[in-house]
C-alpha cells in the first residue's frame, strides 16, 4: 500500500469516527447521559476528522453555538485541505 493510500484510508476512518462521535454525543446529551469531553470532539477534528466533525455539527445540530467549535473545526478543515493539496501537488512534480 502506497503512502497516499494510507493517508486516504486514515482520513476516511478518522472522519467517520468524528461524525459518529458527534452523533453519539448529541444522543447522550438528549438522554441526559455522560458526555464525550469537548477536548475529544475537538481533538478528533484536529487530527484529520474536521470534515466529519463539521458534517456531524450540521446534521445533528450539535455544538453549533460553541465559539471554539465554530472556529477550530472549519480552520482545521481548511488546513487539512491545504496540506493534502500541497501533498498531492508534490507527488505530481
Amino acid at each position: 500500500m502506497e503512502t497516499l493510500d494510507i493517508v486516504l484510508v486514515y482520513l476516511f476512518v478518522i472522519n467517520v469516527v468524528a461524525f459518529g462521535l458527534y452523533g453519539l454525543d448529541k444522543f447522550k446529551a438528549c438522554m441526559g447521559l455522560w458526555r464525550i469531553p469537548e477536548s475529544v470532539l475537538l481533538g478528533v477534528a484536529i487530527l484529520g476528522g474536521a470534515y466529519g466533525a463539521g458534517m456531524g455539527m450540521l446534521l445533528f445540530r450539535h455544538k453549533t453555538l460553541h465559539r471554539s467549535f465554530l472556529i477550530i473545526v472549519p480552520l482545521f478543515l481548511v488546513l487539512w485541505l491545504a496540506g493534502m493539496t500541497f501533498y498531492l501537488l508534490s507527488l505530481n512534480s
